[in-house]
């Protein structure tokens, strides 16, 4: 292809203008074959609407979505399949229970750590790189897991899968954010927030089937089987979609269709360190906590429901094993309800769409971020109604199913929370969404990370009424935030 038509082809800038507003007949620059390029000011490369991520076919947009959003499954499902491994774990490697508890703890502690030093290596480096990279030590590193000699290799390498996996907690809510629109990016970031949320819920069921008929290394074994196929999606499946890393993608293939050194993206000008990158990234996300309340506050708030959630995987083995009797894989089936009710939860997102669509229509096409808030006030009513549900029926002479029922409002209200949350964030602070969704990532893990080492002795003292109750009015403290 010849160098005139490349130059038609693409948008550039010189000199301040748009070369495609040159008047007929008027030399140019790209016209000008042999001249001295040193004499000549650079041709920055822009990318055509048909060029931008929001520009692809909905069908390619939606299967991205897909795959990222049930990696992301994968991940947190990894997170939480060693509820029913503990017992197990804690005989082979002759620990306490405390200890094997570690592994759901330090798992999450590295997905909130993750975050901190995997977001800025995607805006250097682009989306894909960083998801084919993250997710292939994920799965190379769950084999170290699986085949652990001792409890302290099973224990860092539960921490390493954690800090792998993370990409897919808060890179990934940036490829849905760079493929979608404000008017049309509420039904994907729902279907993604679902995924990673209903992960832990999964993790126990399907945890449960597998340590009541297996040994616990094949609740590892199943993981790397699913970690393989989600890997071999992610690669052919998932587009870049970070603009800066298109734009330098177009402009080193103008420069060798047209050998024109002089086309650049402005990724290629940029002084990028990566290590002081990694140190802002490190140090954001905590100033913003410390500097916005609104931030502050509504990463509380997930963080303390995040906890809750994780707090139930040691606590309904004490409800429904040690009251009721359960064995491992009844007592796995026991968290359908709350999965159930994150199900009817993303049923009411037509109803919030068209919210959207109203509130869009009194504000000139734009949605303000405080109304995507309208969900989590849904979210603080019913959290606290299905914790109150489940305390006053953990009672043994009440019937098994009624505390279930009891969790399915409070999933339902896990997702609101959550949905309200993450689009607010994103939208509200669209320049720095990388750094406000670390910060909400870094807390969250924080309270899921240290929810479970407490949640025995707090039943053992409470007892299963008081312990749950406390846990609801905590949340009825927090209801007036969003």
């Amino acid at each position: 292809m010849s160098h005139p038509n490349i130059a038609h082809q693409v948008r550039l800038e010189y000199q301040g203008q748009d070369l495609e507003k040159k008047q007929d007949g008027e030399e140019t620059p790209t016209q000008v074959e042999h001249a001295d390029s040193s004499l000549e000011e650079p041709f920055l490369i822009t990318l055509n609407d048909s060029e931008k991520p929001t520009s692809l076919p909905t069908s390619r947009k939606w299967a991205a979505v897909i795959v990222i959003s049930s990696a992301g499954l994968c991940v947190a499902t990894a997170s939480s399949m060693a509820a029913f491994t503990e017992d197990a774990v804690a005989s082979q490697f002759h620990v306490s229970r405390e200890v094997s508890i570690l592994a759901i703890s330090l798992c999450i502690e590295g997905l909130g750590l993750g975050p901190l030093f995997i977001a800025p290596m995607s805006e250097m480096f682009g989306r894909n790189a960083v998801y084919r990279v993250s997710y292939t030590l994920f799965f190379a590193f769950n084999f170290a897991v699986a085949f652990a000699p001792s409890i302290a290799v099973y224990l860092i390498f539960r921490f390493v899968t954690g800090f792998c996996g993370s990409a897919f907690l808060s890179v990934a809510g940036g490829s849905v954010s760079d493929m979608f629109t404000d008017q049309t990016v509420a039904n994907p970031m729902a279907f993604y927030t679902m995924c990673p949320f209903i992960g832990p819920v999964l993790g126990p069921l399907i945890s449960g089937f597998i340590n009541q008929n297996l040994d616990w290394r094949w609740t590892y074994y199943i993981l790397i089987i699913w970690t393989f196929a989600e890997m071999v999606a992610l690669f052919f499946v998932v587009p870049e979609t970070y603009v800066p890393v298109l734009l330098q993608y177009k402009a080193k293939r103008v420069r060798r269709e047209t050998g024109d050194k002089r086309y650049y993206a402005p990724i290629e000008r940029e002084e990028r360190n990566l290590l002081l990158a990694i140190a802002t990234s490190c140090s954001r996300p905590f100033q913003l906590l410390v500097t916005d309340r609104m931030a502050l506050l509504l990463d509380i708030w997930s963080a303390l429901v995040l906890g809750i959630l994780y707090l139930t995987f040691e606590a309904f083995p004490i409800i429904f094993m040690s009251v009721r009797g359960f064995n491992e894989q009844m007592t796995g089936l026991t968290f359908i309800g709350i999965g159930l009710g994150m199900l009817f939860g993303i049923c009411t997102q037509p109803y919030f769409n068209r919210l959207y669509a109203r509130t869009a229509s009194q504000n000139g096409g734009l949605v303000p971020p405080e109304t995507r808030l309208i969900m989590g006030e849904w979210g603080a009513i019913v959290v606290p109604i299905g914790l109150f549900w489940i305390a006053f029926t953990t009672y043994k002479h009440v019937h098994w199913i009624a505390p279930i029922l009891g969790s399915i409002p409070f999933g339902m209200g896990i997702y609101f929370v959550f949905t309200s949350t993450f689009t607010y964030l994103v939208t509200a602070y669209r320049p720095i969404a990388a750094s406000a969704m670390a910060a909400n990532s870094a807390m969250r893990s924080s309270f899921a990370a240290a929810f479970p080492l407490f949640a025995g002795a707090m039943y053992r003292r409470l007892g299963t009424v008081g312990a749950t109750a406390l846990l609801a009015g905590l949340m009825c403290v927090f209801a007036p935030l969003p």
